[in-house]
């Protein structure tokens, strides 16, 4: 049906409901007056009778009118509990799924469109079980039918579980009502029938889905723990393992809330991020934006500079800088911080027990993050070929003259242009496209500096063969339907990671696999062992260092007192960057996926190159692009192409973690000239677009009249 036919016969319904008064025919008083009279024509007219009822009860519930109460106890006084339970219990449903059906017409698709980035969690939460809160629901008949009705007509969840669920959790209070009615000389009003004791029932009655589903829990821990001896006692009550970003963190806090706390780890303290990831490219990369800036020093009024690359000197550095930030994450300070330090490779025997070093270590709890290391592709001769990864690469001491870069993410961006800065020359062979999360005028920005900058691209590009000479590789490509063959001196991975899952014992104790190589988590991050919980780039669904931290709060406080609380984790408002220049920053919603996900935005840009100090630094490119809810300030993400895009990206990540729009960014002094002042600019365009027009027509005629 036509929606706004739909809400006219609901709208005209309502309104002769109330305006001839129908309410007073379906009402106790009136049906006691006229009982005589409806009995006899009920005993003559038993289907007739049944089926007015019937269709009155139908309507009254489907446009959510008053009365319902008092039509289930006039149920009762007419058809008696068995025949009135029945037709009321149907009535009842078939109404409520109406209802439903018409409110989820109406305004389902407004609400989640206009309310999307609030209702991601609760969407979810009613797609897994969204059944058993609408049975709680009906179970309680102190929560309106009606409400509940249109409450849930909001949410994903479907017709048949709506109607099956309500049939059978209405039934109980159904009941109640039809049974006070075979009684209805003795009933005053409706509130006669919820007496003290009854609600009280009502609620116990409730509670029980809640008490069944915690027994269910437990059940499941206990039959996932069977088979397995649980210790007397414990050496500790959290075994962390893994000494990257997750399981650094983990360990500090479980220190910090004066736990008993072991942190394994078989390689290096810090992880991939100190190790191989975050702090060596961003070293390096500083080292190529040098080099970079001294090629451009004309520009700035600078004559006669010259520089040569050393490469060898900046991978000193790079290890310097290693070494220089390693303490942070050392033996020695956690040990001060009152954290058991263990070097080795951990295997997980029991739910309970580690074995490292020949030796078996007992923990209450355990966390697994053990992060992640490059995902390898099939390409064939890629084994002969001595390929770098974002691993290995910092163990080159040459700089490569001609480099393949694999892959077109974060890390291939990032490390392409660096080697091409350092001067390198750098070939990009892509799967898909650059940056593919990225909006399309995100990734044309990237794509022009790096073209205008000397990188090689093929996006859309296979890679048929590898073979390796005595000289260089040759690399066989398709690329447009076209076979090319390119030679180089080496290559680098960087297609993506992969979890690291590998002799961690996990099958001895359950714990299962996603689709994606990741430990399986729960929103509390437990595994399918209820001892054992995982955080990082081991458990997904997001590799940054900043997510893995964050992950690790909840993991170890859930390890550690979820028994008395636990805690889910909280992905609303996730930003991230890649390092490359412009740098690409990005929090909440861009418009590729605001598109995907049928989301409604506005859209407010504010090009960089109009900034001031942008313009003062020769760096006056990029934008700032924002999607707001339509005709509000409330802000579903945010992204930023341009020269230091990573800091300013964290005044939009302050807001939107604490739901603050434009106007308040707008009404915030920013220092002048600073380029923080294009996210002041940013809003002032939103404003812009939004100024009270018809306001300002008054406002012209008053200063008009004044002067």
């Amino acid at each position: 049906m036509n929606k706004k036919v739909l809400l006219i016969a609901v709208i005209l319904a309502i309104t002769a409901f109330f305006l001839f008064d129908v309410g007073q025919y379906l009402s106790l008083e009136y049906f006691r007056q006229q009982k005589q009279t409806i009995e006899q024509f009920k005993d003559s007219n038993e289907t007739l009778t049944a089926t007015i009822y019937f269709v009155i009860y139908v309507v009254m519930t489907a446009f959510s009118l008053p009365g319902a109460a008092a039509m289930t106890l006039i149920g009762g006084a007419l058809f008696g509990f068995g025949w009135g339970l029945l037709i009321v219990s149907f009535a009842s449903t078939i109404g409520a799924t109406a209802a439903f059906l018409i409110a989820r017409s109406l305004l389902r698709d407004w609400v989640q469109t206009r309310f999307a980035q609030y209702l991601t969690t609760i969407n979810q939460g009613v797609e897994k079980d969204g059944e058993f809160y609408l049975f709680t629901l009906r179970l309680v008949p102190l929560f309106p039918f009606f409400v509940v009705n249109l409450a849930m007509a909001l949410t994903p969840i479907k017709v048949w579980p709506f109607y099956w669920v309500s049939q059978l959790g209405m039934l109980a209070g159904t009941a109640v009502y039809v049974n006070a009615g075979t009684r209805l000389a003795q009933i005053d009003s409706l509130s006669s029938i919820l007496t003290p004791s009854l609600i009280g029932s009502f609620v116990l009655l409730g509670l029980f889905p809640w008490l069944a589903k915690l027994l269910a829990s437990i059940v499941k821990q206990q039959r996932a723990l069977r088979g397995f001896k649980k210790p007397a006692n414990f050496d500790n009550n959290l075994l962390v393992i893994g000494a990257g970003s997750a399981g650094l963190v983990s360990a500090y806090i479980a220190a910090a809330v004066k736990s008993k706390v072991t942190l394994i780890e078989k390689h290096k303290m810090g992880g991939d991020c100190l190790n191989t990831g975050c702090v060596p490219s961003k070293a390096i990369i500083r080292s190529s934006r040098i080099n970079h800036y001294l090629k451009q020093a004309g520009e700035y009024g600078i004559k006669h500079v010259s520089g040569e690359v050393d490469f060898s000197a900046v991978m000193q550095r790079v290890h310097r800088i290693i070494a220089d930030i390693a303490p942070h994450d050392s033996v020695e300070r956690y040990h001060g911080l009152g954290v058991d330090c263990v070097q080795g490779h951990a295997r997980i025997v029991s739910p309970w027990q580690v074995e490292v070093n020949g030796e078996t270590l007992s923990a209450r709890n355990i966390i697994i993050a053990t992060g992640g290391g490059p995902f390898i592709p099939d390409i064939p001769g890629l084994q002969e070929c001595e390929y770098l990864t974002s691993d290995t690469v910092w163990q080159l001491q040459q700089l490569p003259k001609r480099l393949l870069v694999v892959g077109g993410g974060p890390i291939g961006c990032e490390l392409a242009q660096a080697f091409r800065r350092l001067e390198s020359h750098v070939t990009m062979v892509i799967r898909s496209a650059l940056l593919p999360k990225e909006d399309d005028d995100v990734i044309e920005q990237v794509k022009t500096r790096f073209i205008g900058e000397g990188i090689e691209l093929f996006e859309h590009c296979k890679i048929k063969r590898l073979q390796k000479s005595a000289s260089d590789i040759a690399v066989e490509l398709i690329h447009d339907g076209c076979e090319h063959i390119l030679n180089v001196d080496h290559i680098l991975i960087a297609v993506g990671r992969s979890a690291n899952t590998e002799d961690l014992g996990l099958a001895n104790v359950g714990i299962e696999r996603t689709p994606q190589g990741t430990v399986a988590v729960d929103e509390h991050l437990r595994t399918k062992c209820p001892t054992i919980y995982a955080c990082g780039d081991v458990a997904g669904p997001f590799q940054f260092t900043h997510v893995a931290a964050h992950q690790a709060w909840y993991a170890a406080i859930n390890s550690l007192f979820g028994s008395l609380k636990s805690f889910k984790v909280d992905y609303s408002i996730i930003p991230w960057v890649t390092f490359c220049d412009p740098e690409v920053a990005r929090v909440g919603l861009n418009e590729k996926e605001a598109r995907e996900k049928g989301i409604a935005y506005e859209l407010t840009r504010y090009d960089i190159d109009d900034l001031d100090r942008a313009i003062a630094d020769s760096q006056a490119h990029g934008f700032v692009k924002i999607l707001t809810v339509p005709r509000k300030d409330t802000i579903l993400g945010v992204t930023i192409v341009g020269y230091h895009a990573s800091e300013l990206i964290a005044e939009y990540i302050l807001a939107m973690r604490h739901g603050l729009g434009l106007n308040k960014i707008l009404s915030t002094i920013h220092i002048y000239p600073t380029l923080n002042e294009a996210n002041k600019y940013a809003a002032g365009n939103w404003k812009k677009a939004h100024k009270p027009e018809k306001l300002l027509q008054w406002v012209e005629r008053f200063h008009r009249w004044r002067r």
